[in-house]
Parts: structure tokens; C-alpha cells; sequence
């Protein structure tokens, strides 16, 4: 009887990354966690919390035990658990730079929510220490893995709208609670600009794939208002790119909640309003030939970023929106408050080529 030919087996599914999730307020829970449910490359298998009775409840809705929750004290009992190869750090940015050192000492991958830090030589050093501890880092910049935010980069960088010569954005909301960590400068490290005005700084770097080359900006902090003693309510700040482009932003704690991006050219304009929310992006391409509005896929934004991050991992690769991508907005934030001190423009150090601070092209539904 012949042989019959030796058939190869199919691989084994790739194993998914174990992310333990650090500080379950409303972002983790409403958004984090539920996106790793979904997603196909992660999974949270431990909770950090301050709450015990918070995390044990979720624990019991998502599959967990009550082994799988940390009291902060308890953090470094992560090293021990080989199935969390990652955190995802949720805390206020102050905190960002301890927790970050403290898993890279443990040997875990990092992913850490946008702002990095509290100003750029924190950010280096996180950084530092995870290069130093052969872990990866990545900043958690959501809107630069979205097919939205994708076909409204293609469209600039691929010259549909011609040469582009002007840009603005609005990023803003209320924020009413005095006593909100938001407001304090020890834990936030500024106002809107680091919280939602971040949003506009880096979509922008991202669309554009270039740095600025000097920044201006002037910010209103008024009197008698509890909820800003110690930070900004508004700013407006300028932002100057190489061939002239220009960028103008808004970005307050005062107003209705805002969130758009509009690139202008000699030829046409992209639209994207909302272009910051965490789902109905609307993106409007306009040309010679009239509006255009891509059919994308609606995805979960956290979800993009987690699988990202958990493919990097598997395959040894920096990740799109690396710890230094985070550094760079902070040089340009810190920049941006020293212009809104001294009334002055302040020059930034030039910075050559396209996405220079980023790394391996992320998968995104929609693109080749």
C-alpha cells in the first residue's frame, strides 16, 4: 500500500498575553477591561487596586479568582506570576514613573496610559529603565491605531489634499469636581493640556509623521475659581512645522465637550469631528471632487492598543507608540508651558525624518 503523503499540522494558537491591569477606576472598568474580553492577543489575568472589595467583584464578573487581585503593597508578588507578562498602568501621572520602574525591575512589559509622566526627564527615565530591563514600553496613545485616524493620515501624507498649510484642533470638556486629582499640579503635572490638549499635540505629530519646530502658547487660569488654584483652565498654543505648516489648538477644562481635527491644503481638507472620542469617530474627506466620508469599521480602540502591544511582545518589536514617543510630547508640553510663562516663542530641537520617535507599524483593520 503506498504511503500516503506526510500532511503538517496545523500551529498551535498563539498564546494570548496576560495583562494585569493597575488602578481600576472608570477607565479600566468601564473600557480596559471589558476591550481584553474581546480582544485576540490579550487577556487580563490580575487586577491592582486600592479596593478589595471592588477588585474581588471584579474578579467574579470577568472570570478571575480572588488570588487574581493586589493590593498595591502586594505589586511585586506580580514577578512571580509567569501568566502576567505585561501591566497596563492606570494611575494618576505621578505615579506613572513608580509603577513603570517597579515592573521593569520585575522583568513585565509596559504599557502606560498617556500622559507618560509629568514631564519629559521623568519620562526619559522610565524609559531608560525599561531599556536598562530589556522590557518593552509603550504609551497608550489610542487614536493612533484607529482606521479612522488612519485613512485621515493616508489622505495628508499620500497628497490628496495637495500641499498642507494649515491645521487646528479643539480638544475640550468640564471638569467640575474641585477636588478632582486632574487639578492638582503635584499629580496631574498641568491642566487640559496634559489630559485632553495631549490629544491634539500627538494626533497631529501622528497625521503630519513630522515634529514640530517651535512652539507658542498663552493659557487662562482664573481667580476665585476653586477648581483652578493650581492649573490651567485653558489654553491656546501654537505649533510650527518644517515647509511652514502651522498648527493652531484649543484645549480647555471649561467648555462642552469638544474633540476635533481639520487639516487644510491647497486641494482639499480632512475632517474629523469627534476625532478624539472613544467611539463615533466621523471623518470627511473634501476635495475637487467633492465631500467623501470612508466607510470604516467602528473598533474598540483599546482593544487595537492591547493587541498591538501583545503581538510586539510576542515578536520581540518595538511597538508604534514606544515610551520615547511619549517623551517627545512631553519635551513639546514643557515647551509649550515655558512659552505660556515667558510670553515668548520657544524653539524645539529639530527633529529629521518621518515618525521619528515611533516604531513597528501596527495592524489596523482597513489597511494593507
Amino acid at each position: 500500500m503506498p504511503q500516503k503523503p506526510e500532511i503538517p499540522l496545523p500551529e498551535a494558537e498563539q498564546r494570548r498575553v496576560g495583562y494585569a491591569i493597575v488602578g481600576i477606576g472608570e477607565l479600566s472598568s468601564e473600557e480596559l477591561i471589558p476591550a481584553a474580553r474581546t480582544s485576540e492577543h490579550a487577556y487580563v489575568a490580575a487586577l491592582v487596586t486600592s479596593d478589595p472589595e471592588k477588585g474581588k467583584a471584579f474578579a467574579r464578573a470577568y472570570d478571575l479568582t480572588e488570588q487574581d487581585v493586589y493590593s498595591y503593597d502586594r505589586f511585586e508578588d506580580l514577578r512571580d506570576r509567569e501568566d502576567v507578562e505585561a501591566v497596563y498602568i492606570v494611575l494618576p501621572n505621578s505615579l506613572h514613573r513608580e509603577y513603570v520602574e517597579r515592573a521593569a525591575r520585575m522583568g513585565k512589559h509596559v504599557l502606560c496610559e498617556k500622559p507618560l509622566s509629568v514631564n519629559a526627564q521623568d519620562a526619559q527615565a522610565m524609559v531608560e529603565a525599561c531599556r536598562a530591563a530589556d522590557v518593552l514600553l509603550m504609551t497608550a496613545y489610542r487614536c493612533q491605531y484607529t482606521p479612522q485616524h488612519w485613512a485621515a493620515r493616508d489622505a495628508v501624507q499620500g497628497g490628496r489634499l495637495g500641499a498642507v498649510k494649515l491645521i487646528d484642533s479643539i480638544h475640550g470638556q468640564v471638569q467640575d469636581d474641585p477636588a478632582a486629582w486632574r487639578l492638582r499640579a503635584d499629580l496631574a503635572g498641568g491642566g487640559p493640556l496634559v489630559d485632553v490638549g495631549i490629544y491634539c499635540l500627538n494626533t497631529i505629530r501622528f497625521v503630519v509623521g513630522q515634529e514640530p519646530e517651535w512652539v507658542f502658547a498663552t493659557l487662562h487660569q482664573p481667580e476665585g475659581d476653586p477648581r483652578f488654584q493650581e492649573v490651567e483652565e485653558s489654553m491656546s498654543f501654537l505649533l510650527g512645522f518644517p515647509g511652514g505648516v502651522v498648527a493652531n489648538c484649543l484645549t480647555s477644562y471649561g467648555v462642552q465637550k469638544t474633540a476635533t481635527l481639520r487639516v487644510l491644503g491647497e486641494g482639499g481638507t480632512v475632517l474629523m469631528d469627534p476625532a478624539f472620542t472613544y467611539e463615533g469617530l466621523k471623518l470627511t474627506i473634501s476635495d475637487q471632487q467633492g465631500d467623501f466620508q470612508p466607510k470604516l469599521s467602528e473598533e474598540d480602540q483599546f482593544g487595537l492598543e492591547m493587541d498591538h502591544f501583545a503581538r510586539c511582545i510576542r515578536q520581540g518589536q518595538q511597538p508604534w507608540t514606544p515610551g520615547e514617543e511619549g517623551v517627545q510630547d512631553h519635551r513639546i508640553m514643557d515647551a509649550l508651558y515655558q512659552s505660556a510663562r515667558s510670553g515668548q516663542v520657544v524653539p524645539l530641537e529639530k527633529v529629521a525624518g518621518q515618525d521619528a520617535f515611533r516604531g513597528e507599524k501596527p495592524q489596523v483593520p482597513g489597511q494593507s
